[in-house]
């Protein structure tokens, strides 16, 4: 019979967007648990600490008020937060490289590695789980552990396992409360590693049925966080690509898409078309799995996920040559009107957001920019564009409806409810005419749009009132 280690304080180093809302949910539901969140960006903890999270996610204001200065504490003494610790998360950012060998590929490990080295620093003596919460690379857990054991103490121990999360950034707080799996992945083939896993399970079955809690080898736990993500890329990049077809034939992608996933061996989940997918996790996912299969001589297969990637650029792109064409092959000088710059609806996130290439390509051809978000604050979006050469025709607006008056064109990014619900009528009587609108996002009401005068575009289907341009290719 294993022992249980009993877990009394966890301490969570990153306070970004996975380690803070995990934390928070996990406090709410193990109120006997001590729960503190550290990280050196002292901006970034008062924020944690103010009225104003420094992540915008429904629901989440709620937690952590109701846990707060309870069991559920953010600051930046990472040093005395693992020192109290039964149990430390990393949950540091894993970015893929931007710099020397495998650049553009490999997932950057300096911040996970720095955190291993201040665990063993700090910790003299007892035992401490150590868990990767991080997207990690297939055997990372194996680098933690040696960095681990050769600074031990005679006196100190730890265990590491693999606990990856998948959170969906607008739905994080109920995905937290009910997920569809929790992963545990660790050493089973030992009594000290089967201890470190029923800890956390211990966790976890606080408020998760033990049957939706799944253990398993450290490096099966690691990969299938990576190959859930390809596959929900997959999914999207497919979608997309047959949205190309659909423009060309006549064809209508949503109809398509309804009687694809009506099968039910395929499902109708993330056979949307739209723009491209973003995030801070699926491309880079499936970089970081091209670069395993690349490291590994599997060529085909890191072609075969590269191309998952490729087709997502090549939307992007396609959907801005279409606002160029269709705005009669030039929008050199033309106002246009870019709403929504978050990657997806209710996020403050714009990592990897289509919305980011989107602009910068339009920028290219000459637009001035107006972009409204409801949740990306203006010093983000000055963030992302401030590198493209004509930064200067970019203005950003507080007000949706400022945002549009006098442009020509509307080109929509982000699917906020807040859109569906606009004054349509009267944005077009703002506009210069013809007034154009682009819906990288497939989701508003065309037909309406359609007879209040706009001349609508769409992915993954032919314009329904007829491109007066004569420059109407698309590919």
């Amino acid at each position: 019979m294993t022992d249980m280690l009993e877990i009394k304080n966890v301490a969570c180093i990153g306070a970004g967007y996975v380690g803070g809302p995990t934390c928070s949910v996990m406090a709410k539901m193990c109120p006997n648990i001590k729960f503190r969140v550290v990280d050196l960006n002292a901006e970034r903890i008062a924020a944690w600490n103010s009225d104003i999270l420094p992540i915008y996610e429904p629901g989440l204001d709620e937690v952590v008020s109701s846990c707060r200065g309870k069991n559920l504490f953010f600051d930046t003494n990472v040093d005395d937060a693992i020192k109290n610790a039964d149990l430390i998360f990393i949950s540091v950012n894993t970015p893929t490289k931007d710099y020397g060998i495998s650049k553009g590929l490999a997932a950057d490990l300096k911040h996970v590695e720095s955190c291993a080295r201040a665990i063993a620093r700090v910790t003299t003596s007892g035992h401490k789980v150590v868990v990767e919460k991080s997207t990690v690379p297939v055997r990372a857990a194996e680098s933690l552990e040696i960095i681990l054991q050769a600074n031990k103490t005679e006196e100190s121990s730890f265990q590491v396992l693999s606990n990856p999360e998948f959170l969906a950034e607008g739905t994080a707080v109920r995905d937290l409360l009910n997920p569809d799996r929790v992963l545990i992945g660790g050493k089973k083939e030992s009594e000290e590693g089967l201890q470190a896993i029923a800890a956390l399970e211990s966790i976890y079955l606080q408020w998760v049925p033990k049957e939706k809690i799944i253990t398993m080898r450290t490096w099966s736990s690691e990969l299938s966080k990576l190959a859930a993500n390809a596959f929900l890329a997959q999914r999207i990049s497919s979608i997309n690509a047959i949205s190309a077809l659909c423009e060309s034939t006549g064809a209508d992608v949503s109809e398509v898409s309804q009687a694809i996933g009506m099968d039910s061996r395929i499902g109708p989940k993330f056979l949307q078309a739209s723009v491209g997918f973003g995030g801070s996790c699926f491309q880079k996912d499936i970089l970081n799995l091209v670069y395993i299969c690349e490291t590994l001589n599997l060529g085909e297969v890191a072609d075969y996920w590269r191309s998952v990637v490729t087709m997502n650029d090549h939307q992007k792109r396609r959907f801005t040559n279409r606002v160029v064409t269709a705005m009669f092959n030039t929008v050199a000088d033309k106002k246009i009107a870019l709403l929504g710059f978050a990657f997806k609806k209710d996020t403050g996130d714009t990592r990897e957001s289509p919305a980011i290439c989107v602009a910068k390509f339009l920028l290219e051809e000459g637009a001035k920019l107006q972009i409204y978000d409801p949740k990306v604050p203006g010093r983000v979006i000055e963030a992302d564009l401030k590198s493209s050469p004509k930064w200067c025709n970019v203005t950003i607006h507080d007000d949706v409806y400022d945002a549009v008056n006098g442009c020509h064109g509307l080109v929509v990014c982000t699917e906020w409810d807040l859109f569906k619900s606009l004054d349509f009528l009267r944005i077009y009587e703002t506009m210069l005419k013809p007034a154009f609108l682009f819906d990288g996002r497939k989701f508003l009401d065309h037909e309406k749009l359609d007879d209040i005068g706009f001349n609508v575009h769409t992915i993954g289907r032919p314009s329904r009132n007829g491109n007066k341009s004569p420059f109407n290719g698309f590919k």
